[in-house]
């Protein structure tokens, strides 16, 4: 065996190494993260289902003022509960949705809530702060109303990304999403086909050798999809997401800033709701709409875009209170590329592009099952009775990686923290096995 031979040897037992060591880490918060993500991706076909009632109404001739709807909604809030946000109707079926925050505070999903508004089965999760009070837009009728995290999809977003646990469990998914994009780039250096290989699973591969070529196989072929899943949910994350802003805003890709001191000019009557809604369409895309009423005298109307699965569509408004003049406006055309790149791929990790979105989501999580059972069993029929079942670490691997695979690694402890740490861990074991395989074969 030549010397370049002996190299890529050593390179391909110590990557290896590393893709065990990260599936033996990723595997069980990787299942659980599989499995509530394809429950998640069918919110759309759940949600039609349990909130009918809610959501639509049957259309009439005409609608009544939005402040009747917001009207009727204050009226079966809790006594001293504000209102956060409206969501009027988009579509001729659509219900009035008023948001409810309690005195003195913002909604906090993770609180509890009281109240006497009516409540609405079935409800999913612990009770919440905010409120969402459901109005008929045509008769301002109250449809209900339901805790915000008791609504199925926020339920099933808690579950997914911190297994209903507070903020405080969510480093275990950041710690599985890390090492499985460490799996994903060894995975795809160990299938990297070399000579007259080709990378595909060869027709009547049987035993181990099958499923190895198509353990590999489907995880490359799936590889760009798994690049957008892991690296979407690593940015909502605290300490990688944290690490992804800081050099978002360093490399000049932060959203478009909102001029400061923005005020109202208490010039003639204030807007109602109505004529807030009113403005908004005036200057917002074909989309629905979000309304956020002026916190004071002085403060301005807000407008946002309250559907994700249109980003191009985008947009944030603030205009006058008196007036209805925009006092800012940023579309589409306005964000940054970093901007934009998550205003399409955070809504497709959450399938929100369509039917195709949740087909393509729901191949992905069944490979990913794949992989990790496939894995799995490789792994079993390899391990020696009475042996760890660590793949071979041939003399020299550690130090046989080149310049760019110790920059790629770097990168990815800087940007990702708990595999930092987590893999300093590692690294001390593999120096204890060391030292204990070496005092074995003095005993000897």
């Amino acid at each position: 065996m030549d010397d370049a031979t002996f190299l890529i040897a050593r390179r391909k037992s110590l990557y290896w190494r590393i893709h065990f060591w990260a599936a033996l880490i990723a595997s069980p918060f990787a299942l659980v993260a599989t499995l509530t993500g394809i429950l998640y991706i069918f919110t759309p076909q759940i949600e039609a289902r349990l909130y009918q009632h809610l959501d639509h109404v049957a259309p009439q001739a005409s609608m009544l003022p939005l402040d009747a709807a917001v009207a009727a909604a204050e009226r079966a809030a809790p006594h001293g509960w504000t209102v956060r946000h409206v969501l009027p109707p988009f579509q001729h079926d659509d219900a009035v949705q008023v948001a409810f925050a309690p005195p003195g505070g913002a909604p906090d999903e993770h609180a509890g809530h009281g109240g006497h508004a009516v409540q609405i089965k079935p409800k999913f999760g612990l009770p919440a702060q905010a409120i969402i009070v459901y109005v008929n837009p045509y008769d301002a009728r109250v449809l209900g109303s339901l805790a915000s995290s008791e609504r199925f999809g926020n339920w099933a977003k808690k579950l997914h990304s911190r297994l209903l646990q507070n903020d405080g469990w969510r480093w275990m998914i950041e710690l599985a999403a890390s090492w499985l994009m460490v799996m994903l780039v060894t995975g795809v250096v160990l299938w990297w086909p070399r000579g007259a290989q080709s990378g595909l699973p060869k027709r009547g591969a049987q035993g181990r050798n099958g499923w190895r070529q198509w353990h590999a196989f489907l995880g490359v072929a799936l590889g760009v999809v798994s690049l957008v899943i892991l690296t979407t949910g690593l940015t909502w994350s605290q300490q990688a997401g944290g690490r992804i802003r800081t050099l978002r805003d360093v490399s000049g890709q932060a959203p478009p800033p909102v001029p400061r001191g923005l005020h109202s000019s208490e010039e003639g009557a204030p807007l109602d709701w109505q004529e807030a809604w009113q403005v908004a369409r005036s200057h917002a895309p074909a989309i629905a709409v979000q309304l956020t009423a002026p916190a004071s005298q002085d403060d301005v109307w807000r407008a946002a875009m309250a559907d994700r699965s249109q980003p191009t569509l985008r947009f944030d408004l603030q205009f006058d209170a008196y007036s209805g003049k925009p006092l800012y406006y940023a579309g589409w055309e306005a964000q940054t590329a970093f901007g934009k790149a998550t205003a399409i791929g955070i809504p497709f990790h959450r399938g929100e592009f369509g039917w195709w979105n949740q087909a393509l989501l729901l191949v992905f999580g069944v490979s990913v099952l794949f992989s990790l059972v496939s894995g799995w069993v490789m792994f079993f029929k390899r391990r020696l009775p009475g042996s760890l079942g660590l793949p071979r670490l041939l003399p020299g691997a550690w130090t046989s990686p080149s310049a760019l695979a110790w920059l790629v690694a770097a990168g990815m402890c800087a940007l990702m923290p708990l595999l930092l740490v987590s893999g300093g861990m590692l690294v001390l074991l593999e120096l204890l096995l060391a030292r204990h395989g070496r005092r074995r074969r003095a005993a000897r």
